[in-house]
C-alpha cells in the first residue's frame, strides 16, 4: 500500500480495547504524552463505555482541550466487516483485547489486508505463530507491520538484547564475528494483570495446539543464510556472575529475541539465548518451579482451570499506589570469545503501567518515526529498533551498561 494513502487516513493511532484496565492506562498515557497534532481514536464494542473513558480523560487532563473531540469507534472483536472499516481509517492500531487466541485473529486479518500497522500485548506463542501462518504474506504484500508482544512480553527482553548487542559490538570494535552466548535474567516485584494470567493459563492448557502452530510456522518461515539464532533451555543453577539462582522461564520472550537475531546480521554469525527468572535464594527458585508446574497441571483440568480464572478476573488491576511500589529488572550477560558485557533494563510496574507505556510508545513510534523498511510479522527490534529504544529511554525505562 502506498505511503501517501496511509498518510491520508483520518487517524494516526486507534486504541482498541480502551475500556479495559490496561487499555485505560494506555489511553491515559496517550492523553498525557502524545503530540498535540496526533489524531487518535478509542475503539471498542460499547459506545457508552468508550464515552465514559473519554469523559475520564477530559477530567484528568483539562489542559488538553482536544480530548473532548476524541473519536469513538464502536466495533466488536468478532465483526470482520467493522474491523476492516476501522483498519482502513488508521495508520496504526494498538489492541489490548485478549486472550488474543480467542479474540485477536479478526483484527490482525483486517490490518494485514488494509496495510495498517498493528501492535498488541500478547504473550501467547500459539496466537503469534498462527497469525504468522495466516497473515504474514498478506501483510508483506500490503506493507503492514504486524508487531506482537509490545508490553512486558517482550519489549524489555527483545530491546534489551538489541541494546546489549550494540554494547558488545562497541566493545569488540564495531562488528561481531564470533558466536554470541547471551542470557537474560528477570526479577520483579509486581502483580501481573488478570489478562496476562488468563492468557498464560490458556496457553498452558493448549500445549498440543501450540506445538502444531509452531510446526506449521517452521514449514513456512525462512531461515537466515549463513547465520544461526536459537534459544537454549538451560538447567536451573546458580549464576556465578550475577549471584542469582536461575529458573528457566517458559515464556514467549526467547522466541522473540531469537527471531530478532535471525533477522538482524548485527547479532553475529551464531547467536544463542537463554531466558531465566532470577532469585536471591534457592528456596524461592524451588518455590517458583513448583508454582509453574502446579499451574501447568491445573490448566489441564477444566474445573481447576475455571476456578483459577474466576479468582483472578480480567479487566481489573492494582491501585496506583500499589503500581508505584512495583519494579522490574532484566540483566543481560553476553559473551563472544573472551569478551563479556553486562547490561540491565529496569523500570516500574511491569504488568500495567510500564506495559501501557511500552504499547503506547510502540504505536507512536510506528506512526511518527523513521524506522527500518520492513513489513509482515516482525519483532519490535526489527521494526523499530533504535527509534523505540530512544523513546523508551526518554519515557523513563532504563537501558544501561553495568
Amino acid at each position: 500500500m502506498a505511503e501517501v494513502n496511509r498518510n491520508a487516513r483520518p487517524y494516526d493511532v486507534v486504541l482498541f480495547g480502551a475500556t479495559g484496565f490496561t487499555g485505560g492506562l494506555t489511553a491515559d498515557y496517550l492523553a498525557e504524552h502524545a503530540p498535540a497534532d496526533l489524531t487518535w481514536a478509542l475503539a471498542g464494542r460499547s459506545e457508552t463505555k468508550l464515552a465514559a473513558v473519554r469523559d475520564r480523560l477530559v477530567a484528568a487532563h483539562p489542559e488538553n482541550k482536544a480530548l473532548a473531540d476524541l473519536a469513538l469507534l464502536t466495533v466488536d472483536a468478532a465483526d470482520a466487516a467493522g474491523l476492516a472499516e476501522v483498519a482502513g481509517m488508521a495508520r496504526v492500531i494498538a489492541t489490548t483485547v485478549g486472550p488474543y487466541i480467542q479474540y485477536g485473529g479478526p483484527l490482525v486479518a483486517a490490518c494485514a489486508n488494509a496495510g495498517t500497522d498493528y501492535v498488541d500485548l500478547t504473550g501467547e506463542p500459539e496466537f503469534v505463530d498462527r497469525t504468522y501462518v495466516s497473515h504474514n504474506a498478506a501483510a508483506e504484500a500490503s506493507g503492514a507491520r504486524l508487531v506482537h508482544c509490545c508490553g512486558f512480553d517482550s519489549i524489555p527482553h527483545d530491546l534489551g538484547a538489541y541494546f546489549t548487542i550494540g554494547e558488545l559490538a562497541r566493545e569488540l570494535g564495531g562488528e561481531i564475528t564470533a558466536p554470541v552466548q547471551m542470557r537474560g535474567v528477570v526479577r520483579s516485584a509486581a502483580r501481573f494483570s488478570g489478562g496476562t494470567f488468563h492468557s498464560a493459563l490458556g496457553a498452558f492448557s493448549r500445549a498440543k495446539q501450540m506445538r502444531e502452530a509452531s510446526t506449521a510456522r517452521r514449514r513456512l518461515e525462512p531461515r537466515p543464510e549463513g547465520r544461526r539464532a536459537r534459544a537454549s533451555v538451560g538447567a536451573p543453577r546458580k549464576d556465578a556472575e550475577l549471584g542469582y539462582y536461575l529458573l528457566p522461564l517458559p515464556t514467549i520472550d526467547p522466541a522473540i529475541v531469537t527471531r530478532s537475531a535471525a533477522a538482524l546480521p548485527a547479532y553475529g554469525p551464531e547467536f544463542t539465548y537463554g531466558h531465566y527468572a532470577g532469585t536471591k535464594t534457592l528456596r524461592y527458585a524451588a518455590g517458583g518451579a513448583v508454582g509453574v508446574s502446579a499451574l501447568t497441571l491445573a490448566s489441564q483440568v477444566p474445573p481447576l482451570r475455571n476456578a483459577l480464572l474466576k479468582r483472578i478476573p480480567q479487566g481489573e488491576g492494582p491501585s496506583q499506589s500499589q503500581r508505584e511500589r512495583s519494579w522490574f529488572t532484566v540483566d543481560f550477560v553476553a559473551t563472544s570469545g573472551d569478551t563479556t558485557v553486562h547490561t540491565r533494563v529496569s523500570g516500574g510496574d511491569p504488568g500495567y503501567s510500564e506495559t501501557a507505556k511500552m504499547l503506547a510508545e510502540s504505536a507512536l513510534c510506528l506512526a511518527l518515526d523513521e524506522n527500518p523498511v520492513t513489513s509482515g510479522q516482525v519483532t519490535t527490534a526489527t521494526a523499530m529498533g533504535t527509534a523505540l529504544l530512544a523513546r523508551l529511554q526518554a519515557a523513563g525505562i532504563r537501558f544501561e551498561r553495568v
